[in-house]
């Protein structure tokens, strides 16, 4: 049986999103433990050129959605970046999956040799589904999850790889 684009996408959404909410949780209970605002955890940023944790999660947020969209050959819903609270960036994350598990399999898994356009910068892109899938959108989700992660631990919190990780499908033996 071949592996489809869905069963790599969707999977891989949803336990990074869950991962990264249970993340924003340790922040907030961090944050909440110091009795520090957690508006600054929002507006923290591992380099002064880097996005801040709202940014970090909203793109993942937004790769994750628009690529299985743009997979799908169907608009994505737009979400306004107005968040300012870690409950509110948790909706968002909700939102995402919630739009994820209503997507049709079958027309993300039809997407593997079709041409992909997507927004990049000023210009556009264009690869076929899997590469863009492996090659763009898969790479840019597990960048920005790495870098809310990396946020948050920087600020202090009780989070490790397992928190990073997220609920895996394992098995011991």
């Amino acid at each position: 049986m071949a592996y489809s684009m869905s069963q790599v996408a969707l999977p891989t959404f949803e336990i990074g999103l869950n991962a990264l909410s249970g993340v924003l949780d340790k922040g907030a209970a961090h944050m909440a433990a110091k009795k520090a605002d957690p508006a600054v955890l929002l507006g923290w940023r591992l380099a002064p050129d880097m996005f801040a944790l709202s940014r970090q999660v909203q793109i993942a947020c937004d790769q994750a959605k628009n690529g299985t969209a743009r997979l799908a050959a169907i608009d994505p819903p737009k979400f306004e970046d107005t968040e300012t609270t870690l409950d509110q960036l948790k909706e968002r994350i909700a939102k995402t999956l919630a739009f994820l598990k209503s997507v049709d399999k079958a027309a993300i898994d039809a997407s593997v040799e079709r041409e992909i356009t997507f927004p990049l910068g000023p210009k556009k892109g264009q690869m076929t589904g899997a590469d863009y899938l492996n090659h763009f959108v898969l790479p840019n989700f597990y960048f920005h999850l790495s870098a809310a992660y990396a946020i948050v631990r920087s600020c202090g919190a009780d989070v490790g790889k397992r928190d990073f990780l997220g609920v895996i499908p394992l098995k011991m033996v």
